[in-house]
């Protein structure tokens, strides 16, 4: 489809994470720019919200305000059924400010002698699209990306939890598919599916 039903060709990431800004701009295609944070302010937003909604909404706000351009959110975290669905919003920092190695060491270890049936988890993403600071109606688009937790990392492609992720239909750990294929298949890419179908880009 044609980029004029566009009502923007260019929008910030309300993250600093590198990760998700090469894959959200994968997903959108060329109809759309997508701008890092980091041009327009240094801080991030203060998520002090109860659900990936609020936090999404929170960050959106943020961007919108710093750079005066529409906004993308992406909140997202894994939820560990044996956990009660931890780390959930607290996932980018379960074990503090250690980075993705020590979250992933820290699930390994509370999840320690738990045999494969009750290693049950969940990716979700929630994508928060504003069109300013001020948007009464944001879109809000949701993906859960169905799988278990391995008894160790596997895999060199993706970030975060993807190691420790294991993809029933692939067969194989988040980390280990190709980054087009975890795009296709991911949690951020359902809900991105959502949201390209409300801009219609789909």
């Amino acid at each position: 489809m044609s980029d004029t039903r566009l009502p923007f060709q260019q929008l910030v990431l309300a993250s600093g994470n590198a990760g998700k800004l090469k894959e959200l701009q994968a997903m959108l295609g060329e109809q759309v720019t997508v701008l890092p944070q980091s041009q327009f302010v240094a801080t991030e937003a203060v998520e002090d919200g109860l659900s990936f909604v609020e936090n999404a909404i929170i960050k959106a706000r943020h961007a919108c305000r710093a750079s005066g351009l529409p906004a993308l959110a992406d909140d997202s975290g894994i939820a560990v059924d044996a956990l009660a669905g931890a780390p959930g919003i607290y996932s980018a920092r379960y074990a503090g400010a250690g980075g993705d190695a020590a979250n992933n060491a820290k699930l390994l270890q509370a999840l320690e002698g738990l045999p494969p049936e009750q290693r049950g988890a969940r990716f979700i993403s929630v994508l928060v699209l504003m069109m300013h600071a001020e948007d009464p109606t944001p879109i809000i688009c949701e993906g859960v990306w169905h799988g278990s937790i391995l008894h160790s990392a596997r895999g060199e492609h993706g970030f975060g939890y993807d190691p420790l992720f294991w993809v029933p239909e692939a067969n194989c750990s988040s980390a280990e598919l190709s980054p087009a294929d975890k795009n296709r298949l991911s949690h951020r890419a359902k809900a991105m599916f959502q949201l390209r179908a409300r801009l219609g880009l789909a």
